[in-house]
């Protein structure tokens, strides 16, 4: 198994993956969840109705700030400097949810997924706070990467 996988070696101890010798490329990724929430918090949401504020301003800051921050919170990340952070935060009315979707770019030796996993992950938990008082009982879904460019691995697009 620690063949495989890129951060064990061959004990399979965890380490950090030695990208010194690989090129610097355009890296891009995209990532997406969802917050789904009952229909008035739902239309608190979207007329900005909450007590803490915007919920899309707040989760956008706060995307954007958690994809500078991946390499300190994900351990063995390499800290990357992003030339982009894109941020949308879309409605969807059938499932009384908000969509988020990431995209994240750089030019360097390594993937940009991770700050975008971990980007969405940060703007849905800050809906989540954002609202709670009005539904604790929403739900946190479909975190997942939906594309990457860049890189010895290749592009990879999720099947829809």
């Amino acid at each position: 198994m620690a063949d495989t996988l890129t951060h064990l070696d061959q004990q399979g101890q965890a380490r950090m993956v030695d990208v010194g010798a690989k090129p610097i490329t355009d890296r891009a990724a995209m990532a997406q969840g969802r917050v789904r929430m009952n229909a008035e918090t739902f239309r608190r949401a979207l007329e900005g109705d909450s007590k803490k504020g915007s919920v899309r301003a707040a989760a956008e800051f706060a995307a954007i700030m958690a994809a500078k921050r991946t390499a300190e919170l994900i351990p063995l990340c390499h800290p990357i400097a992003l030339s982009s952070v894109k941020v949308e935060i879309a409605p969807d009315e059938q499932h009384h949810a908000l969509v988020v979707t990431v995209r994240a770019k750089a030019t360097g030796q390594t993937g940009v997924e991770m700050e975008a996993l971990t980007a969405v992950s940060v703007a849905c938990l800050t809906i989540y706070d954002m609202l709670k008082a009005s539904d604790r009982a929403m739900v946190i879904e479909g975190i997942t990467l939906l594309e990457k460019s860049g890189g010895v691995s290749g592009d990879y697009r999720r099947a829809p």
